[in-house]
């Protein structure tokens, strides 16, 4: 089944505010997406604290663990 994703635009630059995806499974929360000009953060339900990567190691990681999705459009 597809996750329920939605998001908040903040009202400032991508660099001052992140943008958050608020992230569910079956009308579960899985957690928090934050995503800035210098990294992603996740916050998983129920935590205060996240899981940090740059964009330079994201990339690294969703190509080793990732799989081919749809062109870009």
């Amino acid at each position: 089944m597809a996750h329920d994703v939605s998001f908040e635009i903040p009202t400032r630059d991508l660099g001052k505010a992140d943008v958050t995806f608020h992230v569910k499974k079956n009308l579960a929360k899985l957690g928090t997406l934050a995503v800035s000009k210098g990294a992603v953060v996740w916050f998983p339900k129920d935590h205060s604290y996240g899981y940090k990567m740059d964009w330079t190691a994201f990339d690294a990681l969703m190509r080793q663990h990732g799989t081919k999705g749809p062109e870009k459009r």
